[in-house]
């Protein structure tokens, strides 16, 4: 027996070795200097120390650049130092030495061990309840996180006749910033059957009861998909990842393919991550200036926010600011826009096949939407610039059922006004400010409401004599309430006012004051009602009471010699009813008509002037005036405004797309220039201004590559315009109280192509855009003519434009913005000779708008740096570094005349005729 011992002995260390060599086969270790590799090159050195094998997407980590050393590192313990600042996941099958690399979710690798076991009999699981395991208490939430899960919709023994059931719920990111994702579309592939998330990221959907894989796309969040078992109505609430992998990367876009399966044709969405993209003046994110570099969008002016649609004038654009209009969306001489970036969430731009729900109108409706605040932790972003600083603070209400966001932005920009080059803007000075509010609160899981708060003021002097000043108010009020899965809707209150005032001391017998203010107050109600799968009705109502104060002139000081002048107030109700119906004849085939109804009325106390009949209105043909009293109507106009929209999908990567929609306005912005201006003034509709109606007719190509990494799209439009607001030669605008007497009703066209190309993925994305369009005029009635009732080109006609947008990213830490834009001169009047009538001076012009300024062409360019990403830092911040102007273009600003020598010539203001470097610190706690 003894003799044995020795033997046992060797066998048990021969096991032990066996089992040590063992264990170091299935767990070898791994060493080797892995710096600067891209991820591809780290997975193959991996793979040729181990059996493992690595699976992933190339564009999943294609920004991934590993930075480790490892000596005799297991797998898992060097992966997490890979990944320790990525929000991408791995998972490890030891079963098949497989790794896979997914985004945000780890894939799981193993059945959880009761996946099969039922629920017990007459349990009923919540909408969300997932089926792994409900009667041991692991239920999943209520919210949708994993794309790996199955979670059960409905009660299981509730199986509806029908054989459909309705699923509803809000689509939100995850994280800390949760906020509602609008525009995202949700839908199942078999059947084909889809919808899209309104402003509060409601959905509702009727599938048949069964399983289905849930897709949910959406601008700033990744495309991702829910594994559903439906059995019955219920509830289902998203939580999806934002579009975070690739830090201020441009992604423009939507669902990938919303450009060819969408409905909308002649729309623009644009996320914030977009525009802090595109490089701009003083590098300051300027919302308007993006929305300018897009096809059939074109500036009217350097440095200007004005923008002209399609050739339409810069009143027929609709500004919403969570549904308030803001009037004058522009600072410093119209160098900023009025909107915070920090602020906003998303812009969209509708140019054709405008949406019934909006109206007022003709060119465009531009809908800016702002971010809710963090709903878990409190926070706060801002920015430091050479011209302009921000702060924003955010954080959660009590009971986390709601947040706040506050940002406020000031400037300091009076070193800039003394590097222009005209003598009365260097002794001038200038300043403003603007403050947005948005609150929300969820009253519960079928009410909530939000509240939006904002304020700009702008003051500016000019030559130590004249002091301007210009102020936007707006508050919002919307309550949303789900009747049903079926039937939702949100009722708006908002309120706005824009005014002006302007004070001058230059000579002490004229001093004066004038002060300007138009307000309205708007009440609209929206419902959205599911009736089938292949029918969605919209249909609401709205009315809106607008109140001007054209004019108050009043002296200034003991000496002042003017007289007080103060113009007749005017107010104005506007209302509409609408109706749209989305209904699917195929499954490519679908078609969307919608009817919105206005009415308009006038409204005294007004004293109004009558004029002979047939001439045209000036003071020798004025006869007498009527007196309406307080609420006594004046003038009455009604009619109808059609919205039509075709789709038919050629192909799953191309479609085509037709439309036609009649607008109708009711007011209109009297200006002596192209671009927005402070002193602009604004008209209501009366019985000789009559309302401007336009119909426009589009039709457009889209198709997509590459797996719908890269757009293509074509649109034409044609655009008539009855009753465009135009001016007789020497309007007095200001202090006039017979305008009609200087306005005249033109007819206006306007045609063109646009295409664009965009890319949307990669490290090289951006887009190309070339827009033809002309804009034209005729004034030819029974009393006025101009040029000879010819057409001639508007203020707003630029034939060509081609804009470019490109970006380069080197990791995620560093990337390269560079934006080009060409475009045809605007037209201008020019004065040709003087001449003296009865010893009186006389100038001669052109025909109107004859000739051109010079073409315009700008090089931009930026460059961003971010700093660490690691999750665990007091602040993150990045810094932006931005040329405008690279080439030093002398673009014209303005062109004026002066007379030399007694020789009348012209001149050309360039207020940017040099490269403006910028320096923006941005940051984020």
């Amino acid at each position: 027996m003894p003799r044995l011992y020795p033997f046992l002995f060797l066998l048990l260390g021969l096991l032990v070795a066996n089992q040590a060599s063992w264990a170091q086969q299935t767990e070898p270790t791994i060493s080797g200097d892995f710096r600067n590799l891209r991820f591809e090159q780290f997975a193959q050195r991996v793979e040729a120390q181990t059996p493992y094998r690595f699976f992933f997407s190339p564009a999943a980590v294609d920004t991934v650049t590993v930075q480790v050393q490892a000596s005799n590192l297991a797998l898992i313990a060097l992966l997490k130092q890979v990944f320790v600042h990525s929000s991408l996941q791995f998972a490890i099958d030891e079963a098949t030495h497989r790794v896979f690399i997914t985004p945000e979710y780890p894939l799981q690798t193993q059945i959880a061990p009761d996946f099969f076991e039922q629920a017990p009999t007459g349990t009923m699981l919540p909408a969300a309840a997932a089926t792994t395991g409900p009667s041991r208490g692991n239920r999943l939430p209520a919210t949708g996180t994993s794309e790996f899960r199955v979670y059960d919709i409905g009660p299981r023994q509730v199986a509806p006749a029908s054989g459909r059931a309705t699923i509803t719920g809000t689509v939100r990111t995850a994280g800390t910033r949760s906020e509602p994702v609008v525009g995202a579309a949700v839908f199942i592939d078999s059947p084909n059957i889809g919808t899209a998330t309104d402003r509060q990221g409601n959905y509702s959907l009727t599938v048949p009861v069964g399983r289905h894989n849930l897709n949910i796309r959406g601008i700033g969040i990744r495309s991702t998909r829910r594994q559903l078992v439906v059995h019955a109505d219920g509830r289902f609430d998203l939580e999806v990842a934002t579009d975070a992998a690739a830090l201020q990367e441009v992604v423009v876009e939507g669902q990938k393919d919303r450009n060819v399966r969408g409905m909308q044709m002649g729309v623009q969405l644009l996320d914030i991550k977009t525009i802090k993209q595109v490089p701009t003046v003083f590098g300051e994110a300027d919302l308007l200036r993006v929305v300018m570099a897009l096809p059939g969008v074109k500036t009217v002016g350097e440095g200007s926010t004005g923008m002209s649609v399609r050739g339409g004038g810069t009143d027929q654009n609709l500004v919403l600011f969570n549904g308030a209009t803001i009037y004058n969306p522009a600072h410093l001489f119209g160098f900023f826009s009025a909107f915070n970036p920090d602020m906003v969430k998303s812009v969209e731009l509708y140019k054709s096949a405008i949406p019934a729900r909006y109206g007022g109108r003709l060119a465009s409706v531009l809908d800016i939407v702002s971010r809710e605040g963090d709903r878990k932790k409190f926070g706060a972003s801002g920015g430091i610039g050479l011209l302009t600083s921000r702060l924003t603070l955010e954080g959660p209400l009590p009971g986390a059922k709601g947040s706040f966001l506050i940002s406020g932005r000031t400037s300091y920009s009076d070193w800039l006004l003394q590097r222009v080059p005209s003598p009365t803007l260097r002794n001038s000075a200038a300043s403003f400010y603007d403050l947005s509010a948005y609150l929300t609160y969820d009253l519960n899981p079928k009410n909530s409401v939000s509240v939006t708060g904002y304020l700009s003021h702008d003051r500016f002097r000019l030559a130590s004599d004249t002091i301007y000043e210009y102020r936007n108010q707006a508050v919002s009020l919307n309550w949303k309430h789900t009747f049903s899965p079926k039937l939702a809707s949100a009722v708006l209150a908002t309120t706005s006012q824009y005014d002006f005032s302007l004070t001058t001391t230059r000579n002490q017998y004229s001093a004066s004051s004038f002060a300007y203010r138009l307000s309205q107050s708007a009440l609209q109600a929206d419902f959205s009602y599911l009736a089938t799968t292949k029918h969605t009705l919209e249909f609401g109502a709205s009315t809106l009471l607008y109140n001007t104060a054209p004019g108050d002139q009043q002296p200034l000081g003991d000496k002042s010699l003017l007289l007080p002048t103060t113009i007749q107030h005017e107010r104005a109700l506007e209302s509409g009813v609408y109706l749209t119906d989305r209904f699917d004849l195929s499954p490519r085939f679908s078609v969307q008509a919608g009817l919105r109804y206005s009415f308009y009325q006038a409204l005294g106390p007004r004293l109004v002037a009558d004029y002979l009949p047939g001439l045209s209105r000036s003071e020798n043909t004025k006869t007498g005036s009527s007196t309406y009293g307080s609420g006594q109507v004046l003038a009455h106009y009604a009619g109808p405004e059609w919205r039509i929209s075709t789709k038919l999908e050629l192909t799953a990567n191309s479609s085509v797309k037709a439309s036609y929609n009649r607008m109708r306005q009711y007011i209109h912005q009297l200006s002596n220039t192209t671009v927005v201006s402070p002193t602009d003034t604004w008209k209501l509709s009366d019985g000789y201004i009559r309302p401007q109606v336009g119909d426009q007719v589009s039709l457009g190509y889209y198709h997509n590559f590459k797996r719908n990494t890269i757009e293509f799209s074509a649109e034409v439009y044609y655009k008539k315009i009855h009753d465009f607001v135009d001016y007789k030669s020497g309007a007095v605008l200001l202090l006039n109280p017979h305008l009609e007497t200087d306005l005249v009703n033109a007819e206006g066209r306007a045609y063109g192509v646009e295409l664009l190309l965009r890319k949307n993925v990669g490290k090289i994305n951006g887009w190309l855009s070339y827009t033809y369009a002309r804009s034209l005029v005729q004034v030819n009635t029974a009393t006025d003519v101009v040029n000879g009732g010819n057409w001639y080109p508007s203020n707003y006609d630029k034939p060509h434009d081609v804009t470019l947008v490109g970006n380069y990213r080197f990791s995620r830490r560093f990337n390269i913005g560079l934006n080009f834009n060409y475009s045809t001169g605007r037209p201008i009047t020019l004065p040709l000779a003087k001449y003296y009538i009865d010893n009186a001076l006389r100038v001669y012009y052109s025909d109107r708008n004859m000739y051109r300024v010079p073409d315009y062409y700008r090089i931009d360019l930026a460059v961003n740096f971010e700093g660490n990403h690691k999750v665990k830092k007091l602040a993150h911040s990045s810094w932006t570094v931005a040329v405008y102007n690279l080439t030093g273009r002398h673009n014209p600003y303005s062109v004026y005349f002066q007379t030399v020598n007694g020789q009348l010539k012209g001149y050309q203001l360039s207020i940017f005729g040099t490269p403006i470097p910028t320096v923006t610190y941005n940051f984020r706690f």
